[in-house]
């Protein structure tokens, strides 16, 4: 992993909530399945409903999972949120479960890594130049 999962515009308020945009927190691109308890909180507080969305459709974020697909290491996750969100500085923490098909936990089980990243996100920031 070259860079943050959390880069500095990340944090978008929307109509009716916010979108954060989240990096691959890994070394490799992983399918979608490979993915699970992902989780959310802003200023200390649970972020409530979380969708994942795609192009023109939304899934829960517990079902994750179940999508076709890969989740590429060029590529950020939009997940939205339907708590409003105020302007200025925020610390945003995200948790989920990595599932490493190609790495073995144990007898017949693959790796699983508990994932976590922290940050503190200004609101509709612009990314930082290259």
């Amino acid at each position: 992993m070259s860079t943050s999962p959390l880069l500095d515009d990340a944090l978008r308020s929307v109509p009716g909530g916010f979108e954060l945009r989240l990096g691959l927190p890994w070394i490799r691109s992983l399918p979608f399945s490979a993915v699970a308890g992902l989780g959310l909180g802003i200023d200390g507080e649970a972020s409530g409903t979380l969708r994942i969305e795609f192009g023109n459709r939304a899934v829960d974020a517990a079902s994750l999972h179940l999508e076709p697909g890969w989740w590429f290491l060029q590529d950020r996750l939009t997940l939205r949120g339907d708590s409003p969100l105020s302007p200025g500085r925020h610390e945003v923490e995200v948790s989920l479960e990595l599932l490493v098909p190609y790495l073995s936990g144990g007898p017949g089980a693959p790796l699983v890594l508990p994932l976590a990243c922290r940050r503190e996100l200004v609101a509709d920031a612009q990314a930082a130049p290259p």
